[in-house]
């Protein structure tokens, strides 16, 4: 009876300190891990662009400003839809008016007129008719612009790519890792995408516009967008 209990108590110090504990092997298995993030950057060709011009009026009443800037604003319209633009492309983006006054000093401001400005944004798939709806624009009427920007409209594109370049990235770090610590990278134990692809945008500034003559379309070029890829993987060490 003595000698049965000495092998049970042996037995029993032998098993493994996680089957003692109870302690998940899926956890012990990241005492032994590597977690990395790996980045990649993909460029791909733009296929949508979007520019905001404006018509800015001034007339003694405001009546007469936003008579006048509705006129020159359903001319700017009329434009870009004949250059191309359809009308769900087109969308008022912002409308004010301002009074102008005069100030002097020990006086009251005293009012001088107003000011009437109509902004338009205009967003299409089609790089290539950037240069010329925003002449058209210019054509038909509008002083001011607030910009020219392109971009991505299916951030999925480049997708596979930049995936694959990022989980090499990973490996990578994870790999110069394992060999400063001595140590060889075994199996992947978790792979986690990042958040969205972050587009790159590439704005082209146009500042105040006054010209109306009749030339060439607005010379643009599109360039390239950069999306951004990142996973985050942890691998085991041997």
């Amino acid at each position: 009876m003595k000698a049965f209990r000495i092998v049970l108590i042996a037995a029993l110090t032998a098993l493994p300190l996680g089957a003692q504990s109870g302690a998940n092997p899926r956890e012990a298995a990241f005492l032994d891990t590597v977690s990395v993030t790996g980045t990649s950057h993909v460029r791909v060709q733009p296929d949508r662009f979007s520019f905001s011009v404006g018509v800015q009026t001034m007339a003694p009443t405001v009546e007469e400003a936003v008579n006048q800037n509705n006129a020159a604003v359903a001319n700017v319209i009329a434009a870009l839809k004949k250059g191309g633009a359809a009308p769900d492309e087109i969308q008022t983006s912002g409308f004010s008016i301002y009074p102008q006054q005069d100030y002097q000093q020990g006086r009251s401001p005293r009012i001088l007129g107003y000011q009437v400005s109509n902004n338009i944004t205009v967003t299409k798939k089609d790089v290539a008719a950037a240069g010329r709806l925003l002449q058209a624009a210019i054509n038909a009427g509008v002083n001011t612009s607030s910009g020219l920007t392109f971009g991505v409209s299916d951030p999925a594109r480049g997708r596979d790519q930049g995936l694959r370049a990022a989980f090499d990235d990973a490996r990578g770090k994870a790999a110069l890792l394992a060999q400063a610590a001595g140590r060889t990278l075994g199996p992947v134990v978790s792979i986690t995408e990042g958040s969205a692809p972050n587009v790159v945008p590439r704005p082209m500034g146009m500042g105040v516009m006054a010209a109306k003559a009749a030339v060439a379309d607005v010379p643009v070029e599109s360039g390239t967008e950069e999306l951004v890829f990142t996973v985050s993987v942890i691998f085991s060490l041997r």
